[in-house]
């Protein structure tokens, strides 16, 4: 099908709610990996990850570090006020999503702890809100970690950590690049020692990630815009590659593949990856089980086949794989075109 044809509903599917992960594993790269390609589904581990790698590939991460982009506060008429930034503008603006229980006024105050927030202006569903005390600075000491909303429990100190990469160097993220999250230094290591390049690229991924699709034809939706950073380095490795371009995450591909149709290697993207997308850059993708319905479960079935994609689901469901950001992972190859 093309992939006007595509209704949000093909892309539903059934999840116990025991196997949404709601705290990471021991070790990073203990969590499971469900292989899924032309050969079939292969279960494995992820330490496995370099066994699938051949000398020659170029692995791809994405280096975003994710803020502590979650505030809570009260508003000047007494009520809360729950903020989540999802970019920030300069040292002192961010574009924030605000829940309260009414809309808020340009004018208007929040307090946090001993700061006040002030609404500047409303843009669509977000905010803009001044920080007279700089941004990065009350986030730090106010700060808490945007941990997903199937996530039901507050952030803890452990959080800090294990919602974040081991590569993960240029803070701006509301949310982790959880295919990454796999990834320790030993198993870095062995990817590199298997003669595999590693590179980087940065993109800030935004609250926008957890939005639900809100209409039933897959055309009609508008993806969110993130900012994106390819370096001089990184690209020159692409052109040089021999082997297979691998991905670690939706938000890699949405880089590389971004990049590839605007020809800039930096900015933002809306690209929308739907199944019917003509892949130009990427081979092989490491990702996450993915919430039903998603933009993210689109783009792994536009990658690997939706056929493919919904009977490794439903294997991954019978064998009680951990689900989301804190769960295990798949390796999937590219469908053929």
């Amino acid at each position: 099908m093309a992939s006007r044809d595509w209704r949000r509903s093909d892309f539903a599917f059934d999840l116990p709610p025991e196997l949404i992960a709601q705290r990471p594993g021991e070790q990073r790269s203990a969590s499971r990996l469900l292989v899924v390609g032309e050969a079939g589904l292969a279960h494995r581990r992820f330490v496995d990850l370099p066994e699938l790698l051949a000398p020659g590939d170029l692995l791809v991460v994405n280096d975003t570090r994710v803020i502590k982009a979650r505030l809570h506060g009260v508003k000047d008429s007494g009520g809360r006020a729950e903020i989540l930034v999802e970019r920030i503008e300069d040292d002192q603006r961010a574009l924030c999503q605000v829940r309260s229980s009414k809309p808020l006024k340009p004018g208007r105050q929040v307090q946090v702890a001993d700061v006040s927030l002030r609404v500047l202006e409303r843009r669509g569903e977000f905010y803009l809100l001044e920080f007279p005390e700089g941004v990065a600075a009350v986030l730090e000491r106010h700060g808490h970690v945007p941990l997903p909303p199937y996530i039901e429990r507050a952030d803890d100190d452990g959080d800090a950590e294990r919602y974040q990469t081991v590569f993960a160097r240029h803070a701006g993220a509301v949310a982790a690049p959880t295919a990454g999250l796999h990834f320790d230094e030993s198993v870095l290591a062995a990817v590199r020692d298997r003669g595999v390049e590693v590179a980087t690229v940065t993109l800030h991924v935004g609250a926008g990630t957890f939005q639900p699709m809100r209409v039933e034809n897959v055309s009609q939706h508008r993806m969110h815009a993130e900012r994106y950073q390819i370096p001089a380095a990184t690209r020159e490795r692409l052109d040089a590659c021999e082997g297979r371009v691998v991905a670690v995450g939706t938000t890699v591909v949405r880089t590389l593949e971004g990049a590839a149709a605007s020809g800039a290697d930096s900015g933002e993207t809306r690209l929308f990856i739907t199944p019917g997308f003509r892949f130009r850059v990427v081979d092989a993708l490491i990702t996450n089980f993915h919430l039903p319905e998603s933009t993210l479960l689109m783009l792994v079935s536009a990658f690997a086949g939706a056929e493919r994609v919904r009977r490794a689901y439903a294997e991954a469901v019978a064998d009680r794989y951990r689900f989301f950001s804190y769960g295990d992972a798949m390796f999937c190859t590219r469908r053929g075109d």
